[in-house]
């Protein structure tokens, strides 16, 4: 076991506790065991819950992003996703093009061709004519290479298995209530509200939604980090055109961008369905979801973007046929935080939050990069794959609510 009693105390030693046993601590929990480290993993409900952002059956992975600081990253994490599944022996990447498309004049979307290295295509000659019914004047855009679907679920079981077979040991049902500089010593003491105490040389954080609740707790900061209520919505496909949808016809994952931004994965794991998701949703409390009403007016808006550009293959009459609930860790601007929390813990905390609807794709990079930080002080393997942190830095947001929105 790769925990040790100390003393009379009952109290464990680990060389890394990680809070937060979504994709991001899962990821972190595993790069730190693969180090060698003794590390303890902390998760406040049940392993592989459905009450935060890393559960269900389909994430995006994609170069095509508009801001530059993010394809190095996702290189980075597509090598370290086919290491893992190399090391378990079984596949949660589903390879597939993705398509991104939108109005000529949308910026953000000229940059993720750009940066994406996607190539213009005719959708009509590539997927057949009645598919997409896109306007005049749009782009549409072809990444080839890199891109696919993560089965979430069982991409974070995959991390934590892989976690346990290197030592790391996993608690579920023990939610963080303390984390607290060590007195007359090193390292951080972790308090979980039944009363169980354990000291560890460092602490990463990765709680996704209860992020501000947790560092206004412990260190009396306030992140600028907002939950979003958001939907996952799966549609019918109309008779005769199942097969036409799917990932092994070679149907791509897809973003179409302008109002409403709308993304979407081929039909896979439910046959006969396909996800077609609006990117947003309203405000919420972790803790206290509306469950019936929650995620707003986003199967309407989806079923409006459906009959415009998909009328001949995705039925929308009766709304969506399944919806399932997630959040959105919002910042301001939409970057990550990936830093030490600073103040009196120094670098012996590790904070990583805000991830904004969008790093699930880069879990195993974001988990190798916060154990780095951890264990030595600073991200080798990041710079070696040019990924800057200083764009994730939490005092970008001192004196400057909006963060890096400025400079973007």
């Amino acid at each position: 076991m790769a925990a040790d009693a100390a003393g009379d105390l009952g109290r464990a030693d680990f060389d890394v506790i990680v809070v937060g046993a979504g994709i991001m601590g899962s990821c972190a929990a595993h790069a730190a065991a693969c180090r060698g480290s003794r590390v303890l993993l902390l998760e406040r409900f049940d392993l592989l819950h459905h009450l935060g952002s890393s559960h269900g059956h389909s994430r995006t992975i994609r170069d095509a992003y508009p801001k530059a600081r993010y394809p190095p990253m996702v290189r980075l994490a597509r090598r370290l996703w086919g290491d893992a599944q190399a090391d378990a022996g079984y596949r949660v990447l589903t390879p597939s093009p993705h398509l991104a498309m939108g109005p000529r004049s949308n910026a953000a979307l000229l940059a993720a061709v750009g940066n994406g290295g996607a190539a213009e295509v005719d959708v009509a000659g590539r997927w057949g004519g009645g598919v997409f019914r896109v306007p005049d004047g749009w782009v549409t855009a072809v990444s080839e290479l890199g891109g696919g679907v993560l089965d979430a679920t069982k991409a974070v079981a995959m991390f934590q298995a892989l976690a346990v077979k290197k030592g790391a040991v996993l608690r579920d049902n023990k939610e963080v209530v303390g984390i607290v500089k060590e007195e007359g010593g090193p390292g951080v003491r972790v308090t979980t509200s039944d009363g169980e105490e354990f000291h560890g040389a460092k602490c990463i954080v990765t709680v996704g939604a209860w992020t501000s609740k947790l560092v206004r707790s412990v260190a009396g900061l306030e992140l600028p980090v907002q939950p979003l209520h958001m939907l996952t919505l799966y549609w019918k496909i109309k008779p005769g055109h199942e097969r036409d949808l799917t990932a092994a016809a070679g149907f791509p994952t897809f973003s179409s961008y302008g109002d409403p931004h709308v993304y979407s994965t081929p039909s896979l794991e439910l046959p006969g369905l396909i996800k077609i998701n609006y990117d947003g949703g309203p405000p919420c409390d972790p803790n206290s979801r509306d469950w019936i009403s929650g995620g707003g007016d986003a199967a309407d808006r989806v079923a409006r973007w459906i009959e415009e550009f998909m009328p001949g293959h995705v039925v929308t009459d009766g709304g969506p046929v399944v919806r399932q609930s997630c959040m959105y860790s919002m910042t301001p601007d939409k970057d990550f935080v990936i830093d030490f929390l600073g103040g009196e813990f120094g670098q012996d905390v590790v904070l990583g939050a805000g991830f904004s609807g969008h790093g699930f794709k880069m879990g195993p990079a974001v988990g190798m990069i916060l154990a780095e930080l951890a264990i030595d002080g600073e991200a080798r393997t990041a710079a070696e794959a040019g990924v800057e942190l200083r764009h994730f830095k939490i005092n970008r947001f001192k004196g400057n609510p909006t963060g890096n929105s400025k400079d973007d």
